[in-house]
């Protein structure tokens, strides 16, 4: 493992959004590409606390998770992830990395492992729950909590038309690599009361070329809709195995608020495999809510990381 401290001051708009991520970058070598991750908390943790690993989605990064950390790095020791392509992250060309949902759950239990980690309490948002499960369901017995927010782990035919339009063979390049529409669109719809303009700068920083959005324009692609894409297969048995977890281990954190996961569809959802799990439904959020109302978000996982 090697350690950096804030390896971000050639990313643009540094002096907007920098304070507002003054973390340790840590790094890895995972399947052969630079894996950047945030490691902060107690040297020495107490033993019967879980690890918090929070798995961010599409497009934001590790930046999404600052008030996680800032919240519970006093007490418990939190494990933040740039997906390879995304934040600090490596970002290879889709000719060196395949971009795909059963290789970034791969990457995430290469990390886990790595890193000997048990006794974890998954935090984990957009599609970023996908990949998380996807590890985790592969690996139950180092997990001991799961917190979805916003997100979708199983098969679904629902693809909002603003993300299906995204997905338009050349247009999305030319929309999301070429014209940033994707990250930029999303500091504004996926916001219930809207961003502070550092906050902004710090969502966007990592994907600021043609180059470094090659993981936003990827994630889109990797939705399957149909039984021959790349990722059906991963995310058909991620469904499968949501049992080995049971209701007691499940917290369901929804901003209400969201276009994309709205709770009636998705929340409902994941209550038909765990109708007894821990919910919370933050009226006034987005599908952004750790920005939109960080405060009772927090104050729902400490509920449950202390039940």
């Amino acid at each position: 493992m090697t350690e950096e401290k804030k390896p971000i001051d050639s990313l643009k708009n540094v002096e907007a959004w920098r304070d507002l991520y003054p973390y340790r970058s840590h790094f890895e070598t995972i399947g052969g590409f630079r894996y950047h991750y945030l490691d902060e908390g107690p040297a020495n943790p107490d033993d019967s606390r879980p690890t918090l690993l929070c798995s961010h989605g599409n497009p934001t990064w590790s930046f999404f998770f600052r008030s996680v950390i800032d919240e519970f790095r006093d007490q418990y020791r939190v494990i933040v992830v740039d997906h390879i392509g995304c934040g600090l992250s490596e970002k290879p060309p889709v000719s060196k990395y395949p971009y795909s949902l059963g290789r970034r759950g791969q990457d995430l239990i290469d990390l886990i492992e790595k890193l000997e980690l048990t006794n974890i309490a998954l935090i984990a948002h957009d599609w970023g729950g996908a990949v998380a499960m996807n590890a985790a369901t592969r690996i139950p017995e180092r997990f001991s909590k799961i917190i979805l927010m916003n997100t979708a782990a199983y098969l679904s035919d629902r693809v909002p038309k603003r993300i299906a339009l995204c997905r338009i063979p050349y247009l999305r390049r030319i929309m999301m690599q070429g014209l940033n529409v994707f990250p930029r669109a999303a500091t504004k719809m996926a916001t219930a009361k809207g961003l502070a303009p550092e906050v902004k700068a710090g969502l966007l920083a990592p994907y600021d070329s043609w180059r470094n959005r090659v993981a936003v324009c990827e994630f889109v692609q990797d939705i399957p809709l149909s039984t021959s894409h790349r990722s059906y297969e991963a995310l058909k048995t991620t469904g499968e195995r949501l049992n080995v977890f049971k209701d007691e281990q499940v917290a369901l954190i929804w901003g209400v608020k969201d276009w994309c996961f709205p709770p009636e569809v998705f929340m409902a959802e994941f209550l038909k495999y765990y109708p007894n799990a821990f919910t919370r439904r933050i009226e006034d959020a987005g599908h952004y809510l750790l920005e939109d109302s960080p405060r009772e978000t927090l104050a729902a996982i400490r509920e449950f990381l202390e039940k």
